[in-house]
């Protein structure tokens, strides 16, 4: 039987969690649910729906940070979640550098290319 995880990630901004995974050509909503086995759901702050029914989402914890909520036992049969996140945290890691280096360097031309 599959059950949800919920792991903490460093992403705290879900604006720029859902930036990052428009920008690799997924579609995530904001205040979706993540639907789990049998009738499990858990609200989240952003959505990723996948393939076959099943989603990934991110939630706000006490501390600020976002964990990421899904059934990764069920999720690994079809999609590789690793990838994905690793993907992710590198998108957002640079997006985040090029967002502070904006707001400290107010004068600069930063952009993100592809």
């Amino acid at each position: 039987m599959s059950h949800f995880s919920i792991l903490p990630t460093v992403l705290r901004d879900p604006d720029l969690v859902e930036a990052c995974l428009e920008s690799m050509g997924f579609q995530p909503r904001r205040d979706g649910v993540v639907h789990g086995f049998g009738h499990e759901a858990k609200p989240v702050d952003v959505e990723l729906p996948l393939a076959r029914g099943l989603s990934l989402g991110w939630c706000r914890q006490p501390d600020g940070s976002l964990a990421m909520v899904g059934d990764v036992q069920r999720l690994s049969r079809c999609h590789d979640v690793e990838a994905l996140l690793t993907r992710l945290t590198r998108a957002y890691a640079a997006r985040d550098a090029l967002r502070r280096a904006q707001r400290e360097l107010s004068d600069a031309v930063i952009t993100l290319g592809a």
